[in-house]
C-alpha cells in the first residue's frame, strides 16, 4: 500500500536486504515561517467552548471512551512545536478484537482554531503520507499550508501506528536502532507489535480519536498515503464521515506490485515532459533534445555512476540509484522543479558533482509537495506496508515482476524494481492484495488529483472515486504537474477550502486548470 517509489538508504553499513526495500516518495513543501514562533495573529480572546461527542466507537470499553479525557499540554518535541502548539496521548487497544487487553500511547499535536466559537466547526485531522510519517513532526512544518483553515477548525494530526512517539517499530541492529536491517529484525526487536499496526488499525484509532476529540463525525485531509487510511476509515466508519479530503490519492484497485508499475510508468512520463521542456525552453539543456536523447544521456550517466560514484552532499556520494531518486524528487515537485532540474543535472554531467542533486532532493524533503516531513522511518514504512499486502510471491515471481519494471522505463526502471521484494520473508502475513473501501452512505468524498502526477498517478483517483461509492466519491481533477496539488493550484485550493468550511462539494466533473495542458 505504499504510494512510493524505492527509498535508498543515507546510512552507512547497512545489509544488502535492507539496500532494496522499497519505500515511500517522502516529501516537503516549504519552510515555516517566522510567525510560526508566535501564537497565531488574531487569536480569538473568546473563552474556548470544547466540543462533546455522543457516539463514541462500538465495541471499545467506557475506560477508553468515555471514561477517557484528552489533557492536551505544551508540547516538548519536536522543538519546533514548543511554541503555539498542544500535545496529548491517547489510549488505545494493541488489538481492536481484544479491547479490553493492552493498550497504546498514541501520540497527537494541536494547534488550536483562531475563529470565534460560534464558527469554529471542530477539528481536521491531517495525514502527511508515507507510511511511515510522524504527524507530531509534520504539523509544525506544514502548518502554513493549512493556516487559512484554522478560523474553522483545531488542526490535529499524530503519530500512527509503528511511527514517531506511537508503539515505534525497531528493525535495527539493536532493540534502540531506528535504521533497519531486514525482517528477521523486525521480527526480533519488534514482532509484538507488527501484527497491529497496518492501516485498519490505525484508521480505527481515528475513530476513537475523533470521538475524543469531541467530533461526531471525523474530519480529515489525507495526502498519498494517508488516502489509503481515510478511505479505509470511510469504508469501516460510513456513518461517522463528516468532511473527508484525499489529496494525491493512491489506487485502490491495484496491489502493491501493479502500483510499483503504474508508478514507475508516470514518474518516466514526467521525465520525459520536463526533457521536452528543457529542450524548448533551457540553453545548454542537460538532456539533449527531447525524451529520447534524455534517456540516452541518463543511461550514459547511470554507467558512469555505477562504476563511480560521484561526490554529493555531506560528504556521501551519488550513485546510479540515487540518481534515479533524486531526478523523480524534484519532479514530484511539479514545474517549479525542472529548471533547478536542469542545473542540478548539469553540475553532475560536466563536473561530476552531485551536491546541488542530493542538495535539491534534500532540501524538498527527498521530495514532494504533497507534503511528508523528512523523519520518515524506513522500518515503520516497511512494517506498514507488508502489516497491508497479503503479497507474498516466491523469487520467480518477484523476478518477472523486476523485469516488467526494469522495462517499463529506461530512466527509473532499475532503481524501482528493487521493491518488489520488500515484503519477501516478511514474519508476519498481511490484510489483503488491495485496499476496501466502498463507504456505501457516508457523506460526500472529495477525492483531488493531478493529471501529471508521477507518484500517486492519476487514474488512481478516478478508480478511488468510483470505488468509494456511487453519492460518495467526488472527484476533482487539477491539470497539473507534481505530486499535489493543494494548496500550489489556487483553483483547488478554493474548492477544497470551500468544502471543507460548507460542506459542498464541487460540481461533479470539475477541473482546475494548471501546468498542463
Amino acid at each position: 500500500m505504499s504510494d512510493a517509489h524505492p527509498i535508498r538508504s543515507r546510512r552507512p553499513g547497512l545489509s544488502a536486504v535492507a539496500y532494496i526495500i522499497a519505500g515511500v516518495v517522502l516529501a516537503a513543501v516549504g519552510a515555516i515561517g517566522a510567525w510560526l514562533q508566535h501564537d497565531a495573529p488574531g487569536r480569538s480572546a473568546e473563552p474556548r467552548t470544547e466540543f462533546t461527542a455522543h457516539n463514541p466507537p462500538p465495541g471499545l470499553p467506557t475506560a477508553l471512551t468515555t471514561g477517557q479525557h484528552l489533557h492536551w499540554s505544551s508540547c516538548t518535541s519536536p522543538a519546533t512545536a514548543r511554541t503555539g502548539f498542544d500535545c496529548a496521548t491517547m489510549k488505545a487497544p494493541l488489538d481492536y478484537r481484544k479491547p479490553d487487553g493492552k493498550t497504546i500511547d498514541v501520540a497527537l499535536i494541536r494547534r488550536k482554531a483562531t475563529g470565534p466559537n460560534a464558527r469554529r466547526i471542530g477539528s481536521l485531522v491531517l495525514n502527511f503520507g508515507g507510511p511511515g510519517v510522524s504527524g507530531v513532526s509534520g504539523l509544525p512544518e506544514f502548518l502554513n499550508q493549512y493556516e487559512p483553515l484554522l478560523d474553522r477548525y483545531d488542526l490535529v494530526s499524530f503519530d500512527p501506528r509503528g511511527v514517531g512517539a506511537t508503539i515505534p517499530v525497531r528493525c535495527g541492529k539493536t532493540a534502540d536502532d531506528s535504521g533497519y536491517d531486514g525482517a528477521d529484525a523486525c521480527a526480533e526487536h519488534s514482532g509484538a507489535l507488527l501484527p497491529y499496526i497496518g492501516t485498519s488499525h490505525t484508521a480505527r484509532d481515528l475513530d476513537l480519536m475523533r470521538y475524543l476529540l469531541g467530533d461526531g463525525r471525523l474530519h480529515y485531509f489525507g495526502v498519498s498515503y494517508g488516502t489509503a487510511l481515510g478511505a479505509v476509515y470511510a469504508h469501516l466508519y460510513p456513518s461517522h464521515v463528516g468532511r473527508l479530503v484525499l489529496e494525491a490519492p493512491v489506487d485502490p484497485t491495484e496491489d502493491f506490485d501493479e502500483k510499483q508499475v503504474s508508478q514507475v510508468k508516470a514518474v518516466q512520463a514526467a521525465f520525459d515532459r520536463f526533457a521536452a521542456h528543457c529542450a524548448a525552453h533551457i540553453r545548454h539543456c542537460p538532456t539533449g533534445d527531447g525524451p529520447e536523447e534524455a534517456a540516452r544521456r541518463m543511461a550514459r550517466l547511470a554507467d558512469r555512476l555505477k562504476k563511480t560514484p560521484a561526490p554529493a552532499r555531506g560528504g556521501r556520494t551519488l550513485d546510479a540509484d540515487d540518481l534515479a531518486y533524486a531526478v523523480s524528487d524534484y519532479l514530484d515537485s511539479g514545474t517549479d522543479g525542472w529548471a533547478p532540474l536542469a542545473k542540478a543535472l548539469t553540475a553532475l554531467i560536466d563536473h561530476n558533482d552531485g551536491r546541488p542533486l542530493s542538495k535539491g532532493a534534500d532540501d524538498n524533503g527527498s521530495a514532494d509537495r504533497a507534503a511528508t516531513p523528512h523523519d520518515s522511518s524506513i522500518a515503520a514504512q516497511t512494517a506498514i506496508t507488508c502489516a497491508d499486502s497479503s503479497l507474498r510471491p516466491g523469487f520467480e515471481r518477484l523476478d518477472g515482476d523486476a523485469a516488467r519494471i526494469k522495462a517499463a522505463s529506461p530512466v527509473f526502471g532499475e532503481a524501482w524494481s528493487t521493491g518488489v521484494y520488500l515484503c519477501y520473508g516478511w514474519p508476519f502475513d498481511g490484510e489483503r492484495a488491495t485496499l476496501q473501501v466502498n463507504a456505501d452512505g457516508a457523506a460526500p468524498v472529495l477525492v483531488v488529483g493531478g493529471t501529471g502526477d508521477p507518484t500517486t498517478p492519476f487514474p488512481g483517483a478516478g478508480h478511488m472515486a468510483r470505488a468509494l461509492g456511487d453519492g460518495v466519491g467526488v472527484l476533482l481533477t487539477a491539470k497539473e504537474e507534481g505530486h499535489g496539488t493543494y494548496p500550489q493550484n489556487r483553483c483547488v485550493t478554493e474548492r477544497v477550502d470551500h468544502y471543507l468550511r460548507t460542506g459542498r462539494t464541487p460540481a461533479p466533473g470539475t477541473v482546475c486548470r494548471g501546468s498542463m495542458p
